[in-house]
């Protein structure tokens, strides 16, 4: 009911004035969105792609024509990562700003942070959105929100550690990175005040593994959260793990769908995540395609909550998926492999064909304390070995020097294909 009342006035209100909506649903065959009465209906509509929205802004430049009000009524401007394409700007208004925030708070409700809390966001706060809304959110929650843009690494520790920060918000890869080099200039992580670490942009906290790593590197406890600069702040994770990425029934509308012939799923098929956002009337997305894979339960889940929850959390991207020798395997399960050892700073995944074949070379740097020849054929021998046994899978492992690989700190960027390796 909540839902579908939210749904309605959305409707209603971006069908007057919002022109790609309503030339998109004219298109399809649906004149008057009065005749939308319930969720059922609701799902008549057509999908929407970020190509869509990427080519109507090329076309309207600069903003396109997915605006519901007067410009002058827009206060904020992100923009995509453009990890996937062109980068898409996206507009908010005062009210649709004021809903990332409060989606932001089941965040930190979830995540057991409140008043008492000093959070460090180990961001740079560029026009990718990241976790502007989350320090935001953090204010008006009422934590002491510590902001780490314009610093380098080690500034960014000693200012955590001298502010006495509870809390750390960064991406999975710089949340390890802070710890790596922490280690590296004798700065003791271990002992800080930090004891919960919320991450996001990538799906690195929900892969077992890699959370596992992060808890042991900060002897903390790690949350995954997931959200979309296009969507909102959609997904967290609770104190009862690992029981899935909780997705906001609230203030969103959640729907997987076969990414290949775009048929709604049922309860414990995996597909591809759909959204549509029901506070953001400014600049909407409606049955929005993800490019996210995700397999859902409906259980009720320990903590109480009755949201609906993505098991493992966000799987992978529908079209990060590689196929070789005719086994498929996402990215997520392959560092989920390279995480159960301990030694591992960084990685890389080539992509590479040989006689016309995909095949996977793992470059791999390892703690420098890891150094004899010995020791590192037999960890070589070990990540082998679990491939073989994890995943059917036989890759190709080299060990580069320290240093050899590129360190990240927004999205990480792992995954690198080449037409052919010497």
């Amino acid at each position: 009911e909540v839902q579908t009342d939210k749904l309605l006035y959305v409707l209603n209100r971006i069908a007057k004035t919002n022109q790609f909506y309503i030339k998109k649903w004219k298109q399809a065959g649906v004149t008057d969105v009065r005749e939308i009465k319930d969720i059922d209906d609701f799902f008549t509509l057509p999908l929407t792609t970020k190509k869509e929205l990427v080519d109507d802004q090329e076309i309207n430049s600069p903003f396109g024509t997915n605006i519901s009000y007067p410009i002058s009524d827009y206060v904020r401007l992100h923009q995509t990562s453009g990890t996937t394409g062109k980068p898409l700007k996206i507009l908010d208004t005062a009210e649709s700003w004021d809903w990332w925030l409060d989606c932001w708070s089941y965040v930190y409700r979830a995540a057991n942070t409140d008043s008492s809390d000093r959070i460090y966001f180990a961001f740079s706060f560029g026009p990718f959105i990241g976790f502007w809304a989350g320090f935001e959110a953090a204010v008006k929650v009422g934590s002491m929100a510590i902001p780490g843009g314009g610093l380098q690494t080690i500034p960014r520790l000693h200012a955590m550690i001298d502010s006495e920060c509870t809390a750390l918000v960064g991406t999975p890869s710089y949340v390890m990175r802070l710890a790596e080099t922490a280690a590296e200039n004798n700065i003791d992580v271990k002992h800080s005040k930090i004891r919960t670490i919320i991450c996001a942009g990538e799906p690195g906290a929900s892969i077992p593994y890699t959370k596992k790593r992060i808890e042991h590197l900060w002897a903390a406890k790690c949350y995954d959260h997931t959200g979309m600069t296009e969507a909102g702040a959609i997904g967290f994770e609770c104190a009862e793990q690992p029981g899935g990425i909780h997705l906001n029934e609230a203030e969103f509308i959640i729907e997987v769908i076969d990414p290949v012939n775009g048929k709604r799923l049922s309860e414990g098929e995996e597909g591809e995540l759909v959204v549509t956002n029901l506070g953001r009337i400014g600049m909407p997305v409606v049955r929005y395609r993800t490019g996210d894979r995700v397999l859902l339960t409906y259980e009720r889940c320990a903590c109480g909550r009755t949201f609906v929850r993505a098991q493992g959390g966000i799987i992978g991207r529908v079209d990060d998926m590689i196929v070789v020798r005719g086994i498929n395997v996402f990215p997520g399960a392959i560092e989920n492999i390279i995480r159960q050892h301990e030694h591992v700073n960084e990685f890389q995944i080539v992509i590479h064909k040989k006689r016309e074949m995909n095949e996977i070379t793992i470059n791999i740097e390892l703690d420098p304390l890891i150094s004899s020849l010995d020791t590192i054929s037999k960890f070589k021998q070990s990540l082998l070995s679990d491939f073989q046994y994890q995943l059917s899978l036989s890759v190709d492992i080299k060990v580069l020097p320290a240093g050899s690989l590129p360190r990240f700190d927004l999205k990480a960027k792992r995954v690198t294909i080449v037409e052919s390796l010497r």
